[in-house]
């Protein structure tokens, strides 16, 4: 089945097309954006332009078009702040039916909020935590508190990055007074709001939305000056943002796109973005927020899923975000699962029995766990270098539940589990700090000796032993097989393991033939 999602938003609109698999699991297959900046002056006069009326039908009409080529089963259409406000809101809607075939509903903030709310949970783990929502449009703000299960809070706030311009009266460059009183108009219709929020309860704040993520990404390029390959589970900090918004404010609107993450089609507005995203921070008491790149699109296929009495299975919004994103990678890719499973289970056990060695902790625990899954999914691809196929596969799938700095990770260490160890030379791999070197060299080291010992596939090697005397590792592993071939294999790739722990490594049978 393919769904079709259209969110007509105040500054643009937005279209996802999405194929709903077994499980209902949900696979984007293209993703659409157009700036129409549809509320241009509408909270000051109540009406959508004439020009922004017509590049609306105009971009809804293409978009329809494009899911007919696509053969969706259905095209899911949502309006929100400015088509509902906007005292022509209903004609340019009629409109659209009229040129499309498509009757977008109208929702209201609250329902807008909801809807987010389940498209973030979806994109990130929340695991046992409450979390805020705020998502910044053009005509209003929505903030959400929830968790896993349930939504304990959910408001429309009337402030977006549209609507402040309109309440600037358009203007670009604001003195310190026009700040100071538009900072006070702004307290004034969030603070009641985020009271309510702060007082439901919460443990991280979670922002998603152009304008929040355009300006989170604006403040990690300021404070460490390297791009993020994805937006989904980065942190920024307030004080972060706080210089990014100074900044903004000082520059006529030609000049901002002069700072790094920043898009000429924002320009007009994203410093009243930013110093509205700062408040709210502050009346809500974070010192940070988490972007995420889900919207209210994927909320609009979720609820529709819901409203048709498909809903997400329960396993789905529950356990581990990051394995069933990794799994699901696996299974896009002909991996074979059961394998890869046994792989990771000789991976870890040797990453547990070492840790004397490697002083490495949970975290990195995991990441040998999830490339033990992924490792060969550049065979897709092609079989020569498919190792470097399998970490641009990864650079590039937008694994959920993953910072920007664990997928560059997770690459670097299934790029190296084969050929050639890591090297300076080697320009990704040098990029890293010394101690993510130093970590990728041990996962990448136990990770090519783990699939050595399932060489023949036949899970033979059934578990294994590591002691350690004087310099020498010994690795005694355990079977009904003799993994002669095994044991051969891993041999043959103990050499990057060896390097990153200082230790000779040695490799021996214990097995216990079944008997005749």
């Amino acid at each position: 089945m393919k769904i079709a999602a259209i969110d007509i938003g105040t500054n643009s609109i937005h279209m996802v097309i999405a194929e709903i698999g077994q499980r209902e699991t949900i696979k984007v297959l293209i993703d659409e954006k157009e700036m129409v900046k549809l509320g241009v002056g509408v909270f000051a006069t109540n009406r959508l332009s004439a020009e922004a009326f017509e590049r609306g039908v105009e971009v809804i009409r293409r978009y329809v078009q494009l899911a007919d080529q696509y053969g969706v089963d259905e095209i899911i259409a949502a309006a929100t702040s400015a088509t509902r406000e906007a005292k022509n809101g209903g004609e340019f809607l009629g409109r659209v039916a009229e040129e499309t075939g498509v009757t977008p509903q109208v929702i209201s903030g609250k329902e807008e909020a909801r809807l987010i709310f389940l498209a973030v949970r979806r994109a990130i783990a929340f695991g046992s935590e409450r979390i805020l929502v705020l998502d910044i449009g053009g005509g209003s703000t929505e903030a959400t508190v929830g968790d896993q299960e349930d939504i304990f809070f959910k408001k429309s706030i009337k402030l977006g990055v549209l609507r402040l311009l309109d309440m600037v009266g358009g203007k670009d460059l604001l003195d310190k007074s026009e700040v100071q009183h538009l900072d006070e108009q702004i307290t004034l219709a969030a603070r009641d709001i985020m009271k309510s929020a702060v007082k439901a309860g919460f443990d991280k704040v979670i922002g998603t939305s152009g304008t929040i993520r355009a300006l989170g990404e604006a403040a990690h390029l300021a404070e460490n000056g390297a791009s993020l390959s994805t937006v989904n589970a980065e942190t920024v900090s307030l004080k972060g943002l706080k210089k990014i918004t100074k900044k903004l404010l000082e520059l006529p609107a030609e000049e901002r796109t002069g700072i790094p993450g920043i898009s000429a089609n924002r320009v007009d507005a994203i410093h009243l973005g930013a110093l509205l995203l700062v408040r709210l921070l502050e009346l809500a008491k974070a010192k940070e927020i988490t972007l995420c790149d889900a919207s209210l699109r994927e909320g609009l296929i979720l609820g529709y899923l819901e409203n048709k009495g498909e809903k997400l299975e329960r396993a789905n919004l529950s356990g581990d975000l990051r394995e069933r994103s990794v799994l699901g990678l696996a299974v896009k890719y002909k991996s074979d699962i059961e394998q890869k499973r046994h792989v990771s289970f000789l991976a870890r056990r040797l990453f547990d029995q070492m840790q004397d060695q490697h002083q490495l902790g949970d975290t990195e625990r995991d990441l040998l766990d999830f490339a033990g899954y992924i490792y060969e999914v550049g065979h897709f691809i092609g079989f020569p270098s498919y190792h470097k196929h399998s970490r641009y596969i990864i650079a590039h799938s937008r694994l959920r539940g993953f910072t920007n700095e664990e997928i560059i990770l997770l690459g670097q260490i299934v790029r190296y589990h084969r050929k050639s160890g890591p090297r300076k030379s080697h320009k990704k791999y040098k990029k890293l700090p010394k101690a993510k070197r130093t970590l990728v060299q041990v996962l990448a080291g136990i990770l090519r000796i783990a699939i050595g010992l399932d060489k023949t596939r036949n899970q033979w090697v059934e578990d294994l032993e590591v002691s350690l005397k004087d310099t020498v590792l010994s690795i005694h592993v355990k079977g009904e097989e003799n993994p002669s071939l095994e044991i051969w294999e891993a041999m043959r790739n103990r050499f990057v393991l060896e390097k990153a722990l200082n230790k000779d490594i040695v490799i021996s049978a214990k097995y216990s033939p079944v008997p005749a």
